[in-house]
């Protein structure tokens, strides 16, 4: 969509009068990147737009909103804690695809980590025999589309995998070898050698990967899900992890979370766990302000905004 914004009759350029809220460490870096943007940097009660800089603190945005705000930029491409507020009246954006090429990485990583058995190598404290298998030349299964799914695709030419990508529309990906939907994961889930969750949180998506779809994964299959731990139904992973009928686990994030110290999870050689760091605040701050600075522009000159809201898919 083309965003016009009207800051007042009469004015050749817009004047993008934008706050950054509220106080945080995120506070000045955001700051600058509004102003970098050709934005001006005012007080909420003045402003046309709202730079959320606290992704923490959801429960203070609606205190700062008023009816002259059109434009609220969310900082995480989550938007899960504030999907009751937003509404028609203004245009919201996130970090849709801000942070995708830091997660990939992790994703690449925690593969990497998963067929060469560096989990029980690295918590070992004896020498013991070799274990491990290759990439190169795997299919991976990858449930999602979106800009961290494209990023992997690329990350993962090298090892020349076969790669099958399901999504709400089945759109060809480059490096994508087939795409499909989620209609199709009962008959793709066998095939596949490593399994990744990369689906935005969505009431069609909770719970995608349950019992039914773990017992068809094969013996040597890995799961890794760096989306949301409600994709995963963690009691009936806990159980294929116990029984042996999959090969792993590979969890950025978990259901609950954090998870709780003594959490049966935690006692698998086979499940490697991270502690919901696949983008670190501090590593993706510099992506975010990229983003800030570049839709501040555009929300100035009129043009379309990066990363807007669809608030019928709730993504």
């Amino acid at each position: 969509m083309i965003f016009e914004p009207d800051h007042g009759a009469g004015v050749d350029e817009p004047d993008a009068c934008i706050a950054v809220e509220p106080p945080c460490w995120r506070q000045t870096a955001l700051v600058e990147a509004v102003q970098a943007g050709g934005g001006r940097v005012v007080e909420c009660s003045e402003a046309t737009a709202l730079v959320w800089a606290d992704p923490q603190a959801p429960e203070l945005l609606n205190g700062h909103l008023h009816d002259q705000i059109d434009w609220v930029q969310l900082p995480y491409a989550g938007v899960e804690p504030f999907i009751h507020m937003l509404d028609r009246e203004r245009l919201w954006t996130c970090g849709k695809g801000v942070y995708s090429r830091p997660v990939a990485e992790h994703i690449l990583a925690l593969i990497l980590a998963a067929f060469h058995n560096l989990g029980p190598y690295s918590a070992s404290t004896t020498w013991t025999g070799p274990v491990g298998r290759n990439l190169h030349g795997s299919r991976v299964l990858i449930l999602g589309g979106g800009g961290i799914t494209e990023e992997l695709l690329a990350l993962l030419a090298p090892f020349h995998t076969d790669n099958v990508v399901l999504r709400r529309v089945p759109t060809p990906l480059d490096g994508a070898a087939l795409v499909g939907t989620l209609d199709d994961l009962q008959v793709e889930l066998p095939e596949a050698d490593v399994v990744v969750v990369a689906l935005a949180a969505t009431p069609e998506t909770v719970g995608v990967i349950g019992a039914d779809e773990l017992n068809l994964m094969g013996l040597h299959s890995w799961l890794v899900n760096l989306a949301r731990g409600v994709h995963v139904d963690t009691d009936a992973l806990v159980a294929a992890l116990r029984s042996g009928s999959i090969g792993g686990a590979c969890l950025d994030v978990t259901e609950p979370e954090p998870l709780p110290d003594g959490h049966p999870l935690w006692t698998f050689d086979n499940c490697i766990i991270t502690p919901h760091v696949g983008n670190t605040p501090l590593a993706g701050l510099d992506l975010l302000v990229e983003r800030v600075a570049e839709n501040t522009r555009r929300y100035a000159a009129g043009e379309e905004l990066l990363g807007p809201i669809d608030l019928d898919l709730g993504y």
